[in-house]
């Protein structure tokens, strides 16, 4: 059959044209509406949750530097039972052995000369301050005999003043208090623990050449609040090794209680045998002596703290 026959049934027939004028535009597709023409719902007021507690290290710790650049006023014995003191009372504590001296790692039954890396390596090569806290009866970030070349070091140093403070964001919401035992001196390391700290307690032996340097340490923490950490005041003076017995010490009270009012702390810090030989056994006169009256004094020491700090947050 010849190819030309078949070509008519292989044409497709021509669609069925439907009734209506022919001009009749077709019928336009209906634009599915545009999203912001269609009204949003009223939004439903939302349920006031209920209070939740705070979560467990929310809150930062209170960072508290016991500072006197005069030496021989029990303010590393200070810093150790007071934490302590403040640990059995149930609150996280961490203490800071700024003294290159290391007196307080050496309360804690450590050798600073045998420890490798410390709070100088903290301070110089910026390593994480958790790796070289020790757990003893208390949290202790250590120091070693390589403190001492820390203030020469960090004079090299951009932001010097604040290498401590840089330090302490990483373990802050761990603890709910913080204790720096600085150098008797006020040099670079003292600043960085004032630029630091919320506040500073200042141990006072009860003499009169130790009440003189007290104007010295005020007039150095006003250029720290003028230029590097405003928020800084003295938060306390503790009367340490304190006898009643002793004209001197009682004059120096009210010489105290005069001049700074309730500043003075009302526990006095009274120096027994038992209290000189804690350090020398490795262990916090509330540990070595627990029923003592120095333990005692500690004890009513970190209550006023608590108190201290309760009464500023109500403020």
């Amino acid at each position: 059959m010849a190819l030309s026959r078949l070509l008519p049934r292989l044409q497709p027939r021509p669609e069925p044209v439907p009734d209506g004028p022919e001009d009749e535009p077709d019928e336009q597709v209906e634009e599915p509406p545009r999203l912001q023409a269609v009204p949003p719902p009223e939004p439903r007021p939302a349920p006031t949750p209920a209070p939740q507690p705070e979560p467990e290290g929310a809150l930062m710790a209170n960072v508290i530097a016991l500072a006197n650049q005069k030496g021989g006023v029990a303010k590393t014995t200070t810093t150790l039972n007071l934490g302590v003191a403040l640990r059995e009372l149930g609150h996280r504590v961490l203490v800071i052995d700024l003294d290159p001296q290391g007196n307080l790692t050496m309360s804690q039954g450590m050798n600073p000369d045998a420890i490798e890396r410390s709070m100088f390596d903290v301070l110089v090569h910026r390593v994480p301050i958790s790796d070289i806290i020790k757990t003893v009866e208390v949290d202790v970030a250590v120091a070693s005999i390589d403190l001492a070349g820390a203030e020469l070091a960090l004079s090299a140093l951009i932001g010097r003043e604040r290498a401590l403070e840089k330090a302490l964001v990483e373990v802050r919401d761990r603890y709910d208090y913080v204790l720096i035992d600085t150098p008797p001196s006020l040099g670079l390391l003292t600043i960085n623990a004032f630029v630091a700290a919320d506040g500073v307690i200042v141990p006072v032996q009860c003499e009169y050449l130790s009440l003189r340097g007290l104007v010295q340490l005020e007039n150095t923490l006003a250029m720290v609040r003028e230029n590097l950490n405003p928020r800084v005041r003295v938060q306390g003076i503790v009367p340490t090794m304190y006898d009643g017995r002793n004209l001197h010490a009682r004059e120096a009270i009210e010489i105290l209680e005069e001049h700074f009012g309730d500043l003075v702390y009302g526990t006095r810090i009274r120096k027994t045998v038992r209290y000189a030989e804690a350090p020398v056994k490795g262990s916090s006169v509330l540990k070595y002596d627990p029923t003592g009256p120095a333990a005692q004094a500690y004890r009513d020491l970190a209550k006023e703290v608590l108190d201290g700090a309760q009464a500023r947050d109500d403020a």
